[in-house]
């Protein structure tokens, strides 16, 4: 081929509409030397059988500003490129059935409003008069989104990748990629049949494909794609004469519904209706050994399985009975990919230099358009405009087998429209990783989550209290967890509790100038050998990657502890940049901490200890010792904010110096404890108060970031130019009148009629009596004494900002006791 290109910025596998808008927002960027592949013709895969609707609801902040982001650029998009597209943005009607269901949408409402999303919720008589075809007798509230609609998802595609092309990006369609090879300077060559092209980047946008070429990366640092395919159908009738005259009386379409209780959406098609279901009784595809994909599964299709979803198509047509006047002129029923959670995986490829994941899209139409400009700012700018954390293929790590894909994929797709409870654990995909003392927690009553596929103790109930998954399906706070709660702060505040805190992530720099080499990446000021400090790592613009414990072992080695769900992003903040001669090592399988923490910490320990002196400061380090006669390293912290002690052991030793510390009379205590005690400590948590949506500076992190550092470091710049001109934003502390629940991630703070910032963490504080928020307001705005309004499931609450120190020992006199 005379124009084959044999060279490319990037090389995108995957023609479907998420290929072409990474290819289209590459290009809007002035990346116009990048090339797609497609092994068939554009839409081939998952795009060309999609439904086509596009909400902006959700309850993720990242995935709604992903979808509003689609709706205005498809809505702009058909006269930038000059391409006709039927998009109708019709809006749309869920359905609640409850008052849980209307509570979520008043929450989904609050964070639309603040994205500029003009959200409403209407009584189920104003629904009728919106669709007089609608039974609406039994229904509790009803959410209207005026963006919603729906479009050619061929349509789509093709004005994405017309625009693409008209900037200069490259499109091969009918040229499939069939492997790559990373050169010595971490560049990349993509193979083809046709040829290789030498690229700097490559993305993996191959929709339920993606897993098979992401096999082409394992001998470069890759794993298995973490993800699996299911079975989607939706019906389509034939058309009904009142829906024409309706459609021709008003010059429109009706509002989509989605009858989110039941599991379908209902959308006018034509002059008829589309149904499609999420039925609780699904079915994977391709999910054994033997029953792989097929080589080529372009414009395919299965066989219908009407029996599967005939119980929701039924109740649809009760909810809208004129749709049962009507036969079924078909029912598609193609293959839609899952990760475990449901959303996409869009950012670096984990363990891979220069590669990246844009792919296992199960509402790719919705998300398309925004998922191709967050992997063209990841391409081209290094980060992203909002924080991503929700979708970075990061989040899981090596418990994602085969087996687990599968079972929370399902699950996932059963429950696709399931309200998300704050204290609510899903039941499948469980006991991945287990510490040494999960028989003793088992035993003591633990009712356990998951956090990086290790099972940590949330509380700890009684006999009789109740366990049962069904009492967790509220947002009131008031649950069974609460006494237990109360009483694991009570031991821990008057008395002495232990918590184990398996699965922290454990990271070990190594090498000639391996301090130097981390002190070049913080904003901090490492700690002297023998003390453990903060350090906080800030992107190029200055806004907060990670938090990580440090401790200085010497010039040559740099111990860090993070965030168990930040095991691989914090170990590529490091590896991907680590100098020749410095090693980046992963231990996090090799230590278990038992957190013991209280006034009365230091008695109990006393007699157990040897080699370690008890009496040295707060932040210290004693790595040489014995607990309970088992070797184990002392760091004196406690994330609960009370005299304590974090003691590191190898994983066999610590069921002896549990058994030791529970015959001395410690309490176990939980996560949810240690959540509401840290909040009262203004404790910020990693992806929740500290995330690349804020600066350092603006997260009141002041008193860590050395601006004055004679080594430079990234987004110092930044940082010192945010000093000067002052921040637009800033970190504070609320109490809030209390309800019955507790304020959700990213509920809207108000400040008169106008939103002025978000809450990132809420709980009630056992020890304070106070129901305390930690968030972000308007830099003006910080002042003690401050009044607000917070918006909690949508009944506002006056809360008050707070001097900027701890509600709970503001000087820290009882952890340096």
């Amino acid at each position: 081929m005379a124009d084959f290109p044999t060279q490319a910025r990037v090389v995108i596998i995957g023609g479907g509409v998420v290929g072409t808008s990474t290819l289209y927002h590459l290009a809007k960027k002035g990346w116009t030397d990048c090339v797609l592949l497609e092994k068939n013709e554009l839409t081939a895969g998952s795009t060309w059988h999609a439904a086509g609707n596009v909400p902006t609801f959700s309850t993720s902040w990242a995935i709604m500003n992903m979808q509003r982001y689609s709706t205005e650029l498809y809505a702009r998009l058909g006269d930038e490129v000059d391409y006709p597209m039927n998009y109708h943005q019709t809006g749309s009607l869920r359905l609640a059935h409850s008052q849980e269901r209307v509570q979520e949408f008043e929450r989904a409402c609050a964070m639309g409003r603040y994205q500029g999303i003009d959200m409403k919720m209407m009584t189920p008589d104003e629904a009728k008069e919106m669709y007089p075809f609608l039974e609406t007798h039994d229904l509790a509230g009803v959410l209207y989104d005026p963006s919603d609609g729906d479009i050619d998802p061929a349509q789509v595609t093709q004005a994405l990748a017309k625009g693409a092309r008209e900037m200069g990006a490259q499109i091969l369609r009918f040229c499939p990629a069939t492997g790559v090879t990373q050169q010595d300077d971490d560049t990349w060559i993509v193979h083809t049949d046709k040829g290789d092209i030498a690229c700097d980047y490559v993305v993996n946008a191959a929709g339920y494909y993606a897993q098979r070429v992401g096999e082409w990366f394992k001998p470069y640092g890759g794993r298995t794609v973490p993800m699996m395919v299911m079975s989607h159908q939706y019906v389509l009738t034939d058309e009904i004469p009142e829906i024409e005259a309706w459609s021709k009386e008003t010059g429109g379409k009706l509002p989509l519904i989605r009858d989110v209780d039941v599991s379908y959406y209902f959308r006018q098609e034509k002059h008829g209706f589309n149904i499609g279901p999420y039925e609780p009784n699904c079915k994977a595809e391709w999910d054994e050994s033997g029953d792989a994909i097929p080589e080529d599964f372009s414009f395919q299709l299965w066989s219908d399985d009407l029996e599967r979803i005939e119980d929701i198509v039924a109740d649809s047509m009760e909810r809208v009975p004129l749709a049962a006047s009507a036969g079924i002129s078909r029912i598609i029923n193609g293959p839609i990919p899952y990760a475990p959670d449901g959303l996409p995986l869009i950012g670096p490829m984990p363990g891979v230099k220069n590669a990246f994941e844009n792919c296992v899209f199960t509402f790719g139409i919705a998300q398309g358009g925004g998922a191709g400009k967050v992997m063209a700012e990841w391409i081209v700018d290094g980060g992203t405009e909002w924080d991503m954390w929700a979708v970075d293929p990061r989040r899981y790590t090596d418990y994602t087998d085969h087996a687990y894909c599968v079972a929370k994929g399902k699950e996932t797709y059963g429950h696709e429209y399931a309200m998300h409870f704050p204290h609510h654990e899903w039941p499948e995909g469980r006991d991945k990783k287990h510490s040494t003392l999960h028989s003793r927690l088992v035993d003591a009553g633990a009712q356990f989550g998951a956090y990086n596929g290790w099972e940590r103790a949330n509380w700890f109930a009684r006999e009789g209290e109740d366990t049962s998954e069904a009492a967790t399906q509220t947002w009131d706070r008031n649950g069974p967890w609460e006494a237990a709660i109360e009483r694991e702060v009570e031991a821990v505040t008057n008395g002495c509790g232990m918590l184990p805190i398996t699965g922290f992530s454990r990271i070990k720099i190594e090498g000639p100038g391996a301090k130097d080499f981390v002190d070049s990446l913080t904003a901090s000021r490492l700690p002297a050998p023998g003390r453990v400090s903060l350090a906080y790592f800030p992107d190029s613009r200055g806004r907060i990657l990670t938090e990580t414990s440090v401790m200085v072992h010497g010039d040559d080695e740099v111990g860090l502890i993070t965030a168990a769900t930040a095991q691989w992003h914090d170990r590529e903040i490091f590896s991907r940049q680590v100098p020749e001669g410095i090693t980046v090592t992963d231990h996090t399988d090799e230590v278990e901490c038992l957190l013991v923490t209280g006034p009365k910490s230091r008695d109990i320990l006393a007699p157990l200890v040897d080699g370690h002196d008890l009496s040295q400061p707060w932040l210290s380090v004693s790595l040489n010792g014995t607990v309970a006669g088992q070797e184990a390293a002392l760091i004196r912290v406690s994330f609960a904010g009370e005299l304590g002690w974090e003691i590191h052991a190898a994983p066999d030793a610590m069921p002896a110096i549990w058994d030791a510390l529970a015959d001395a009379g410690v309490t176990p205590f939980g996560m949810y404890a240690l959540n509401s005690m840290r909040i009262e400590k203004g404790y910020r948590a990693w992806k929740g108060d500290l995330s690349t949506d804020y600066t350092l500076l603006e997260g009141g992190l002041d008193r860590f970031v050395k601006l004055d550092k004679p080594q430079d470091y990234p987004g110092k710049a930044a940082l010192q130019a945010e000093a000067q001109r002052g921040r637009k934003k800033g970190f504070v502390t609320l109490e809030i009148e209390p309800g019955e629940q507790d304020a959700p991630y990213m509920a809207p703070i108000w400040h008169g009629d106008e939103i002025v910032g978000e809450v990132t963490s809420c709980a009630m504080g056992y020890r304070t009596g106070k129901c305390i928020a930690l968030g972000m307001v308007r830099a003006d705005l910080l002042a003690p004494g401050t009044q607000f309004e917070v918006d909690v499931y949508g009944k506002r609450h006056t809360a008050t900002a707070q001097p900027d120190q701890p509600m709970w020992d503001p000087k820290n006199d009882r952890i340096r006791a």
